[in-house]
């Protein structure tokens, strides 16, 4: 017997039995939009209660947490199983041997009535690939308890790899403080749009994050403040390092910031001797800038910066350690020069590259320092100048990508210094044009920063990320030829339900038709 579905209003239509069950979203739906997509309705394939997932021992963990995903809603047991175990229909993870054009991350889909395959040359691209096969469930699937629904998958095949290597997002936890789940929560947010990169802005004027047991006061005085004198909070170096394992296994990389030598009044609240008549400060809880420094020609500084750095550093899995450099308008051009000078070589000396507020130029750092582009000018000579040196700059231009920015003037939450932001906004811009004389080749990637000022909440992160979040994920993944409002904005359109599944708090902006 055929399969009663809905037609107009009053009406009811027949469906053949072999007809291929309606699905949400198509490849061609998916956010970031692939290199290729390449549907076909006939070969949808539905999850069942005997589906397994197929995985060598390599690509186990990449298949538990795929697992992890799809068990709550469905209510399956769907284990995982050997590679070659083909007695149950399911989803096979297929590592090594795929095209070499899709590098690292990439990864090859296909979907198919008997079965899914996800295949990629490593765990990374096989990560990313259970990204974009997540969209083309149901968006139940995303639903915590038990669904009582077909789980079918839109059929066809993608071929994918991304733009940019680095396609990151910053969150501040200095301005307001958020503990380790609120972190992860945001991990598991992210990584959905192939993000990468998280970078914590750990040190600010209001409040010092991370425990370093060289200086206890950092965290005992200068822990204790946020702006508006809300509670404060830090992160102790096993809470870091959680917070570091966890975001690796979503695949992404930790970038640590501690930002001197202006943006320092926290640790010089907490230590008198970081300030030249070595008297402490007092803390400071409002949004101002530019007002504090570091004694530049102080020996403890070296030595407080030192000892900073190599407790950082030794927490640190990853290759960057971001030691800001924005915004220091209290120390004089000499003294910012000299005092980079003598902290830049204390970051190789501990086995990490340098990442940096793109002010960091003006210090001429080493070609393997990454300097991130965050005016709202489409010049910088000194900036394009170091493009030609050979530093890859990381772009997050403050009127396209700080997620903090209002969408409009109505906006309870967020600042406004760069402008209004809407979605649009946010979407229309290209890394390899945005800054004149950064050329694509000298472009590391992106990043979307979320400063916290008037941020308390996980709903409050949420409502400035989202769905701003996904445009910038897609600039850094997608193709250059696939950018184009109209199409996005429909796609878009269809994330909706995941989120609103998931308890995503975003913005319903009216340039979208939200489905």
């Amino acid at each position: 017997m055929g399969l009663w579905v809905l037609g107009p209003p009053g009406l009811a239509g027949f469906a053949a039995a072999d007809d291929p069950p309606a699905t949400e979203r198509a490849v061609t739906d998916i956010v970031p939009a692939p290199v290729q997509a390449r549907p076909d309705p006939a070969a949808n394939f539905t999850l069942t209660a005997d589906s397994v997932i197929r995985a060598e021992y390599q690509a186990h963990d990449v298949a538990d947490y795929l697992g992890d995903l799809l068990r709550p809603a469905t209510g399956f047991a769907i284990p995982v199983v050997d590679r070659y175990d083909t007695s149950k229909p399911g989803i096979t993870l297929q590592l090594g041997d795929a095209d070499q054009q899709l590098g690292s991350e990439g990864y090859q889909l296909t979907v198919a009535k008997d079965g899914i395959t996800l295949q990629a040359n490593t765990t990374d691209g096989l990560f990313e690939g259970v990204q974009s096969l997540r969209q083309l469930f149901p968006s139940a699937i995303g639903k915590s308890s038990v669904q009582q629904q077909d789980w079918t998958v839109s059929g066809g095949t993608v071929f994918d790899y991304p733009r940019f290597a680095r396609r990151g997002a910053m969150l501040d936890v200095a301005r307001h403080f958020f503990g380790p789940d609120q972190v992860k929560r945001y991990i598991d947010q992210i990584a959905q749009y192939k993000i990468n990169t998280l970078h914590l802005h750990l040190t600010d004027d209001q409040g010092w994050r991370i425990e370093i047991k060289s200086w206890p006061q950092l965290t005992e005085i200068g822990g204790k403040t946020a702006v508006d004198g809300d509670p404060g909070g830090f992160y102790t170096q096993d809470q870091y390092t959680d917070i570091v394992n966890y975001a690796a296994s979503r695949h992404i990389t930790v970038v640590p910031e501690v930002d001197m030598p202006g943006h320092t009044n926290a640790a010089q609240a907490s230590y008198g001797e970081l300030n030249c008549d070595g008297k402490p400060v007092p803390p400071r809880t409002d949004i101002d800038v530019g007002y504090s420094s570091l004694c530049i020609s102080s020996p403890t500084t070296y030595k407080f910066v030192e000892d900073v750095i190599r407790e950082l550093a030794a927490l640190t899995p990853g290759p960057y350690l971001d030691i800001g450099g924005d915004e220091a308008k209290s120390t004089s051009a000499a003294d910012y020069s000299a005092f980079y000078a003598k902290v830049m070589p204390l970051v190789s000396e501990y086995g990490k590259q340098i990442q940096g507020w793109h002010n960091i130029v003006e210090a001429n750092p080493p070609v393997s320092a990454v300097p991130e582009y965050w005016d709202t000018s489409r010049t910088n000579a000194d900036v394009a100048a170091a493009a030609a040196r050979g530093n890859k700059i990381l772009m997050a231009p403050a009127d396209k990508a700080y997620l903090d920015m209002k969408y409009t003037p109505d906006d309870p939450l967020g600042l406004h210094w760069a402008g209004y932001v809407e979605v649009k906004d946010a979407y229309d811009w290209d890394p390899a044009t945005v800054l004149q004389g950064v050329p694509e080749s000298s472009v590391a990637g992106v990043e979307a920063p979320l400063w916290s000022e008037t941020l308390r909440t996980s709903a409050d992160i949420e409502y400035q990320a989202f769905p701003r979040l996904a445009g910038i994920a897609e600039i850094g993944w997608s193709p250059a030829a696939t950018h184009n409002w109209d199409d996005y904005r429909k796609r878009l359109a269809a994330q909706g339900p995941i989120w609103t599944a998931q308890g995503i708090n975003f913005y319903r902006s009216p340039q979208v038709d939200w489905k």
